[in-house]
């Protein structure tokens, strides 16, 4: 494996604690778990835009974070 095997990206900057600096498009790492826990736990700017991990050498999305979906009536409990 590279250090390169897996991308992080969004068509906005990700912002998160776990990123060695927020306001990127995109972050390389190596490890696949990682990068899909580092995914899951950022946000975009607007917030609710769409997270991606892709496997750089085969471009297969590999974790999606989809944008949120607001509901248009009241909470259910």
């Amino acid at each position: 494996m590279t250090s390169a095997d897996y991308r992080i990206e969004s068509s906005y900057p990700i912002a998160g604690y776990l990123l060695p600096v927020s306001g990127a498009q995109q972050y390389f790492v190596s490890d696949r778990a990682l990068a899909v826990s580092v995914a899951a736990k950022s946000s975009t700017r607007p917030v609710g835009q769409e997270i991606r991990v892709v496997h750089v050498p085969t471009g297969e999305i590999v974790f999606r974070k989809q944008r949120l979906q607001r509901a248009d009536g009241p909470d259910e409990a």
